[in-house]
Order: structure tokens, then sequence, then C-alpha cells
């Protein structure tokens, strides 16, 4: 047999091979669609800011979509961490109120919901020159990863409030920690620090089990609060602002929720009564600092 002839047979017999393969390949690729398309629906939608006890689940790091950098005017967009200002050397390992003989205050977000909202709100707090702690929620970042850079774009701080936003409370210690450490995960991979504040989820004040859990994912402080409006039950913006502005003091830290209209609603005019009382809205650590 020649060579030609030889050359021939060898490239009908390719051609024929990759025909056969075609079909199989096809079906992979369609499996492979379909059991992505059920991931992303068993994943879908945010859990509800009180959301009752259940068993955490951990995704893997190199799930986390990645966020592109944000260009808001002032902001960085190298993608890198902003600094920190140094703690005072009395912040406790838990953090209720801050100093009451300093005319400021520290607005804090459980940080989940519509992105829309949440950007309306960062929006409303830069217009009126405030500074916000936005405490996320992993799996919000996991469905909105270019909320972190925005956050931190605006002037504002990140902290961590859990992965799945349970009742981490009622946990073990294993469960607690991967909660945690599977927000400081995306936190770490988003911006570049897991932040310097965890807030429980589900609880006002840090369970002993709880504070050491988060001291083992790099937290060496909790954030609580003083002050709940409980603008997460909606009882509408004047019901919001009446309750912040009847409470507030020197210090006070006050736990608010972004995904609410009537907390969007209600914060242009709080934050205008804080200016009247000579009151300044500062992050967390800018409060401890």
């Amino acid at each position: 047999m020649s060579a030609d002839r030889r050359r021939i047979l060898r490239t009908t017999a390719q051609l024929a091979a990759l025909t056969a393969a075609g079909p199989l390949l096809a079906a992979c690729g369609q499996e492979a669609a379909t059991a992505g398309g059920t991931a992303a629906a068993a994943g879908s939608g945010p859990p509800h800011p009180h959301a009752s006890p259940g068993t955490p689940t951990v995704l893997t790091p190199n799930r986390i979509p990645s966020a592109t950098p944000s260009s808001t005017p002032g902001g960085s967009a190298s993608g890198s961490p902003p600094a920190l200002p140094p703690l005072a050397a009395s912040t406790p390992p838990e953090v209720v109120t801050g100093p009451r003989d300093r005319p400021q205050i520290a607005l804090t977000f459980h940080g989940q919901g519509d992105p829309k909202l949440a950007t309306a709100l960062l929006e409303a707090a830069e217009q009126h020159g405030a500074q916000v702690t936005v405490l996320v929620v992993g799996s919000w970042l996991d469905q909105q990863p270019q909320m972190a850079r925005r956050i931190l774009d605006g002037g504002h701080e990140l902290g961590n409030h859990t992965l799945s936003h349970l009742d981490i409370s009622s946990m073990s210690g294993d469960q607690a920690y991967a909660e945690i450490a599977g927000c400081a995960d995306r936190l770490r991979t988003l911006t570049g620090s897991i932040g310097r504040w965890f807030r429980p989820s589900a609880a006002q004040y840090a369970t002993a089990e709880v504070k050491a859990q988060a001291r083992r994912a790099g937290y060496e402080h909790c954030l609580s609060y003083d002050l709940d409006p409980r603008d997460y039950a909606d009882p509408g913006a004047e019901v919001v602002q009446r309750r912040i502005l009847g409470g507030i003091k020197p210090g006070s830290i006050v736990a608010l929720h972004m995904g609410h209209q009537g907390t969007v609603d209600a914060l242009p005019a709080v934050l205008e009564a804080l200016q009247q009382r000579g009151l300044r809205a500062v992050t967390a650590s800018q409060l401890c600092s």
C-alpha cells in the first residue's frame, strides 16, 4: 500500500471517530450545565434577616465569584484593603457602645438584601458625609460580590456577620467556626482582608463559645450594639426615624439592616437630625479608636 493511500485511510478513520464522539460531548456539556443550574437554584434567595436555626453549609472558596474593583469617585480601584485606625487599648473583646464623651455614633448594617436598596442607602450616607459599618452575610457576597468593593470604596467599613445567618448561639463550636470562617474567606477573596469586626447572627451578644470561635477565625473583637430600632420588621420610615432619634446618644452603636425601603427612606432625616445635634456618624473602628 502506498504512503498516500495509508494517509487517506488514517484521516478517514479520525473523522469518523470525531463524528461518533460529537453526541457524547454534547451530552456531557448539557449534563454539566444542568448540574450548574441546579446548584445555583439551590443557593438562590437570601435568608430572612432573622432566619431560624439550621445546619450551616460551607461553600468552598474557589466558588466565590470575583468582583470588579469599583470606579466610584474617591474610591480605590486597586483592590487593596483600606488601612484601619488602631483601636484604643481599652477596647473590650465585645464592643456594645463607644465612648460617651465624644460626639460620635456608629450606624451598623446587616449586609444583605436587594443590592439596589443597599446602594441607595450607601449613597444617602455619602451625601450626608456619613460613614457606616456593614456586617455582611457571606452568602450575600456570593450573589452580589461587587458590593464588597462598593462599600469600601465609599469610605465605609466591612465586617463579618457569618456565612448563612443562622442561629449561631445554638451551634457546636465547629459549626460556629465554619460559619465565621466561611464569611471571612469571602471577605479575604474579594477585598484582601477579613475585616476587623465579627457580629453573631440572630443574637445581640456573642456567647463565650462564639467568641472563642471568632478568635480562632481571626477576630479579636465582636461588635454588638445598644440601640435596635427593629427596622427589619418594616414599621415604616417615620417609626424607624423616631426610634433611632429617641434613643441615640454619644457613643451609640445602632443595629440596622440593608434591603429595607423604610430604612433607606429614614436615613436622610436621621443624618440631618444627628448633624443638628452635633453627632457625627463614623465607622465602628473610628468610634473605638
